[in-house]
């Protein structure tokens, strides 16, 4: 019987890897994809006579070593590029004033055809009054309200 069972330990942890492949898939979080290498490993040594808790105990000490070590390398190579919300893309633009901004008070812009709420500063983050006609850049994006500075 104990015959029997080690015969199909290879297997077993080809079904460990599997599944573990299978969850990294649908997760994409380079988790699981460390516990799928340390049943690779597994296939091999358990064709040798390690008895199955033994194995047992590798099989985690490998896949969290992976884990541990070697999934913040990979996490950081394999990061996506950070996409651009359509207001990020606004920053940097430069834009007329549409209607007059004050200290006290907010004004307008216009990005691409799109009326913008708008609060002026200067360098020091100080509130400016800006008025109607000017070209000024936008430095920030604050909710529904563009910051802008005078270019």
């Amino acid at each position: 019987m104990e015959d029997l069972i080690l015969q199909h330990l290879p297997v077993f942890w080809l079904i460990v890897m599997g599944l573990c492949i299978l969850v990294e898939s649908l997760t994409m979080m380079l988790t699981t994809i460390w516990f799928a290498c340390g049943a690779l490993v597994m296939i091999f040594v358990s064709m040798t006579p390690l008895p199955f808790k033994w194995q047992l105990l590798l099989f985690v000490l490998i896949s969290l070593a992976l884990l541990i070590f070697t999934r913040p390398f990979f996490y950081e190579k394999l990061k996506l590029k950070r996409q651009a919300t359509n207001a990020d893309s606004l920053i940097g633009k430069t834009v007329l004033v549409t209607s007059d901004i004050s200290e006290l008070n907010k004004g307008a812009i216009r990005i691409n055809g799109i009326e913008w709420t708008a609060t002026a500063v200067d360098a020091n983050e100080k509130p400016i009054a800006v008025p109607k006609g000017t070209k000024v850049t936008v430095t920030d994006i604050q909710g529904a309200t563009a910051i802008v500075t005078i270019k």
